[in-house]
C-alpha cells in the first residue's frame, strides 16, 4: 500500500499594494499639469480664432477699453485702439464714445480716460462725443462702470473697441454683466505689441477671469479682476 502523498502548499497571500504617498502625489500633479495644458491650449484657440465681424454694426456708442499711458500719453498699444475707434467714428459707425480707465499709478497724472480724450480731441473729436469713466482698473471694471453711463444716456447698441486678442474675454465679461445680447467686441491685430507676450498674458488673464466669475456667482465679493 502506497503512502498518500502529502502536497505542501504555501498559504495564499493576499496581494496588497503598498500605498506610496509620493507616487500618489506625483500622479495628482501629472493630472493637474495635463488639465492645465489642455485649458491653456483651449484658451489659445479661443483667442487666436477670433475673427472681425464681416460688417461692423452701427451702434449708439463705442466703449473704448483703456490701456497704459506713458507720461500722460497713450502707449503705442493704446494709440492703436484709439486710432481704430477714431476710424470707426469717422465712418459713422457710432456718434459717441465711452472712454474708460482709471489712474495707472505708473507716474501718470491723468487717468487713462483723460489721456484718451486728450489724444482724440487732438484728432478733432468734439468733447460732446466723449464720455469719461475715470475709475476702472481692469477690463471687468471697464465694463462694469461703463454700463450705467450708457444706460443713463439711452445707448443700447454698443461696440467694445480693443485689440483682437482681448476681444473674446471682453465679450465674455460683457455677457456676465448682462450687456445687450448684440454687444460686439471689435479689434484689429496689433502692429506694435509683442504678440507672444500678449497672448500668453491673455491666457493668464482669461483664466483668472473665469475663476473670478465662478467666485462671484457663489457670492464672493472680489476687490479687483483683470
Amino acid at each position: 500500500m502506497k503512502p498518500a502523498s502529502v502536497s505542501k502548499r504555501s498559504p495564499k497571500r493576499k496581494s496588497r499594494r503598498k500605498f506610496r504617498p509620493f507616487l500618489f502625489f506625483l500622479r495628482i500633479c501629472a493630472w493637474i499639469a495635463a488639465i492645465g495644458v489642455f485649458w491653456c491650449a483651449y484658451l489659445l484657440w479661443v483667442i487666436s480664432s477670433y475673427e472681425m465681424p464681416k460688417q461692423i454694426p452701427k451702434s449708439d456708442a463705442a466703449i473704448v477699453l483703456g490701456a497704459a499711458l506713458w507720461s500722460d500719453k497713450p502707449s503705442p498699444g493704446l494709440q492703436e485702439r484709439l486710432d481704430y475707434a477714431y476710424d470707426l467714428y469717422k465712418q459713422g459707425t457710432f456718434k459717441h464714445m465711452i472712454l474708460t480707465g482709471g489712474l495707472d499709478h505708473n507716474g501718470s497724472t491723468l487717468t487713462e480716460a483723460e489721456g484718451m480724450k486728450k489724444y482724440l480731441a487732438g484728432k478733432g473729436v468734439p468733447a460732446a462725443a466723449m464720455v469719461l469713466e475715470n475709475d476702472a482698473r481692469s477690463t471687468y471694471e471697464n465694463l462694469l462702470f461703463s454700463k450705467p453711463l450708457a444706460a443713463k444716456r439711452g445707448w443700447t447698441k454698443l461696440l467694445l473697441v480693443t485689440h483682437d486678442f482681448h476681444a473674446p474675454r471682453s465679450e465674455d465679461i460683457a455677457g456676465y454683466l448682462d450687456y445687450p445680447a448684440d454687444t460686439v467686441a471689435v479689434g484689429r491685430k496689433s502692429k506694435v505689441l509683442n504678440i507672444a507676450y500678449n497672448y500668453g498674458r491673455e491666457v493668464l488673464a482669461f483664466t483668472k477671469w473665469k475663476v473670478d466669475e465662478q467666485l462671484m456667482r457663489m457670492g464672493v465679493r472680489l476687490p479687483d479682476s483683470f
